[in-house]
């Protein structure tokens, strides 16, 4: 075995080769479903736009074109799958490379995987079954009982908890969701500044108290968001102050992202616009809005939902890894 052999793969091959199982048997759940595994391209003229992410740029050359033209590396497939679903193609996945800049931590790496799948007709109660089946599959398909994360397990099998983010704040926090946080964050032990936004105190709330004790002993499904947190989502119907999205955490970990999906074109037009305003004014730049989705919506989304949920992250809590680095084939030098 040579040096660079020894050093990058001795310690970790086996978490390697569970990684090449688990991906094997997370395409044998779908295609036993008869879902349909698609591409779509990388390189995007509009990379997601969510307010907080930000993508790799570049600039893309061909003989017929006057100038150059701004490119981007995808953050999720969305956009494009969600074309396939506006052609036609009732239930889809693909597993494919995201990239996100400026993130690199033990959870996060710029460039992972991902498996996003959609289903037309249904709503996101349906995904939500889908997260506790494909969990089990995965644990009987590679022989584990239950999934390991930094000292803590939770099992599968088990009866999952599904709770509201709502109820969650009162459960693991004490703080009324629709109530004034700033008046409740100061009788906690949590930084925060009076200029806080309601997001930003929000989020300080939910990472410090809430979000450790998710998925413990069992998974936990976190549903119903603020719509203000759920620009793809639809809102719940009968409460449209939140949104048909959830969550699903293991171990304390975010493993996954889903939507009831938004089908209204102008309203997700006016859900683009804001964010980008928000990205702009936060961090000086923003993206260009993908008008060929905006197309694709005002043609007719079907009603559908969809999730994204890390691949490498689903590997790190089957193999009980402490770092995103010790799952990845290569990492950066």
């Amino acid at each position: 075995m040579n040096w660079w052999i020894a050093n990058k793969y001795e310690q970790k091959i086996d978490k390697l080769r569970t990684r090449t199982q688990i991906i094997k048997s997370v395409r044998n759940f779908f295609d036993k479903d008869n879902f349909l595994e698609v591409e779509t391209p990388i390189l995007q003229s509009s990379p997601g736009l969510e307010p907080h992410l930000h993508a790799f740029e570049t600039k893309i050359y061909a003989p017929d074109m006057q100038e150059s033209r701004n490119m981007y590396l995808h953050t999720s497939p969305e956009f494009a799958m969600k074309k396939l679903l506006v052609a036609g193609l009732p239930k889809i996945y693909q597993i494919c490379h995201v990239f996100r800049n400026a993130e690199k931590s033990p959870n996060h790496s710029a460039e992972f995987s991902m498996i996003e799948w959609y289903r037309a007709g249904v709503n996101y109660e349906k995904i939500m079954n889908d997260c506790v089946e494909l969990l089990r599959y995965i644990c009987k398909s590679i022989n584990i009982d239950k999934f390991y994360f930094r000292g803590i397990e939770a099992d599968p099998f088990k009866d999952w908890e599904f709770i509201t983010v709502k109820d969650a704040f009162e459960k693991y926090a004490n703080v009324t969701l629709e109530t004034d946080l700033l008046s409740q964050i100061k009788k906690l032990d949590i930084h925060y500044s009076d200029k806080d936004s309601w997001e930003d105190l929000f989020f300080r709330i939910f990472l410090e108290l809430i979000e450790p004790k998710l998925g413990l002993g069992a998974p936990t499904i976190l549903y119903e968001y603020p719509i203000s947190m759920a620009a793809l989502s639809k809102p719940k119907e009968g409460n449209p102050a939140y949104a048909e999205r959830f969550e699903l955490y293991v171990c304390g970990l975010e493993l996954a992202n889903a939507f009831s999906e938004l089908t209204d074109y102008e309203i997700q037009l006016e859900r683009f616009k804001s964010d980008m305003k928000l990205k702009q004014d936060l961090y000086g730049y923003s993206y260009p809005i993908d008008k060929d989705f905006i197309n694709a919506l005002e043609y007719g989304l079907p009603e559908c939902s969809g999730i994204a949920l890390g691949i490498d992250r689903l590997v790190m809590l089957c193999t009980n890894a402490s770092s995103i680095d010790e799952v990845l084939w290569c990492g950066y030098p």
